[in-house]
């Protein structure tokens, strides 16, 4: 007895000698999106801050901060990361923190990895087998896919969050006519497998599989949006028999469809945050409740059209339509601020957040002096901090044009649409100002310089790529 307690002595004199090492890493073998942005690294000791710190290294690099509470070490990613790449986390030469002055014992060497998820968006093709479908692009992967039935035409889809489903509206051929709103709703899956960090990886697909969501029996079904969490659709509604009753409805999972039963408007949009709707009534922007017959929970009276919001919310870009005809794209923040970023005599015909709210793409149209009236639409991007307006992209004369950005801000997708110039027949695809549609390209603009600029090189301007996919409304997957 006398030995054992001698040797239990000298192991508590001497210590804990084990190495310290990484038991969890909560991106290890994640996807992540442009909704994640940090991760947390969990230590069996206490940790010298400083050597982790300048130890970690993250291949591809991903600039970020970090943040300590106990054992556990998060990093917070400064921008979300670019999609299609695959990452490795590594640490070596760490040490633990250390109770006496000698330098603490070093970290086991750990390798961590994740990838983001695929760059990959989904458009109305325009051509052949394609024509009125939706088709899904993997850039990544250099891969298409058909989604919907060559019966169908599609007129209007929403990603849900994973990627994984589509929500849309569509008729069949017969009833695509003008004057002819028969468009039921829709989803159809992807074949994405969504392996977020933090969630429960859902049950593989395979893409094409379709669910009806709403039917038009009794109702004709208008625009609609889909929440960014996936469990609210608004749909705006008129009934067959009384034209007179029209109004938003609301859809829940395992729930009937409800009428809103507030005061009808026109155009809206879900917000961020789930639980509202943002919409134009009378001469101003309401913010309502997603329960019915409640009342508004804010009324900003001078805007005309909700065009974004920002991915937490606390931003928006509305348009005010201003007495002497022309139109002010404005900044509306939760804290009250509301600011002018530009004055047109053209139209404003969308306006995007960047990830970082820093900078704002917007869609416009500027008058073109000549004997007709006609309105030259072109891309631009404003620094929200400066409100300096610059040039992307001139585009070709025509109002119906659709850009999407992509989620991790660094493309813009838009499309060129080519009319007919005659009346549209039941075999045409139409825009949405019913002209005929001929064909219609994809385009892909680049937001970030070339890797081999610097600050004495400054970098070209950007050029966009014609994608050889005849197609039109394009949307980036989340």
């Amino acid at each position: 007895m006398l030995v054992l307690m001698l040797l239990i002595s000298l192991l508590i004199s001497s210590g804990d000698r084990t190495s310290p090492r990484v038991r969890s890493f909560t991106w290890q073998d994640k996807q992540v999106g442009a909704e994640d942005i940090s991760f947390s690294l969990n230590f069996s000791r206490p940790m010298d801050h400083a050597s982790v710190e300048t130890s970690l290294k993250i291949d591809p690099p991903l600039p970020g901060k970090f943040s300590w509470s106990g054992r556990r070490m998060a990093y917070t990613l400064n921008a979300p990361a670019p999609y299609g790449s695959d990452y490795s986390v590594r640490l070596e030469g760490a040490r633990d923190q250390s109770i006496k002055k000698e330098p603490g014992r070093p970290i086991q060497p750990f390798v961590g990895q994740f990838h983001s998820r695929d760059r990959a968006f989904v458009y109305i093709g325009v051509e052949g087998e394609e024509k009125g479908r939706l088709v899904l692009y993997n850039l990544t992967h250099n891969q298409k896919n058909i989604l919907t039935p060559k019966d169908l035409v599609v007129s209007d889809f929403k990603p849900y969050p994973e990627g994984d489903r589509i929500l849309f509206s569509a008729a069949d051929w017969v009833s695509q006519r003008p004057g002819v709103f028969d468009q039921q709703i829709y989803s159809v899956t992807t074949g994405i497998h969504s392996q977020s960090p933090g969630k429960e990886a859902a049950k593989p697909e395979f893409a094409g599989r379709m669910n009806l969501v709403l039917d038009s029996q009794d109702y004709q079904n208008m625009k609609f949006d889909l929440s960014a969490d996936g469990q609210v659709i608004a749909v705006q509604r008129v009934k067959r028999n009384n034209p007179a009753e029209f109004g938003v409805w609301i859809l829940r999972p395992n729930a009937k469809p409800q009428p809103l039963q507030n005061q009808p408007g026109g155009d809206f949009v879900i917000t961020p945050d789930s639980a509202s709707l943002a919409i134009a009534q009378g001469e101003g922007i309401a913010i309502l409740p997603l329960t019915p017959a409640a009342q508004p929970l804010d009324f900003l009276p001078k805007f005309g059209k909700v065009l974004s919001f920002s991915d937490d919310g606390q931003a928006a870009s509305m348009v005010k339509f201003n007495t002497d005809y022309t139109r002010s794209l404005f900044l509306v923040t939760n804290q009250g601020v509301q600011k002018e970023l530009l004055k047109t005599n053209g139209s404003i015909l969308n306006a995007l957040f960047d990830p970082q709210k820093q900078t704002l793409y917007c869609l416009l149209t500027k008058l073109v002096e000549s004997e007709q009236y006609q309105e030259q639409p072109y891309l631009a991007a404003i620094d929200l901090k400066t409100s300096k307006v610059g040039s992307l992209w001139a585009l070709p004369n025509q109002r119906d044009i659709q850009m999407s950005l992509s989620p991790d801000g660094l493309a813009l997708l838009f499309d060129q649409v080519v009319t007919t110039g005659s009346l549209p027949t039941p075999e045409n695809l139409t825009t949405s100002d019913g002209q005929a549609i001929a064909t219609s390209n994809l385009w892909l603009l680049p937001l970030t310089p070339s890797p081999s600029t610097s600050k004495d090189n400054p970098p070209p301007a950007q050029q966009a790529e014609q994608l050889p996919l005849p197609g039109f409304h394009p949307y980036w997957l989340p």
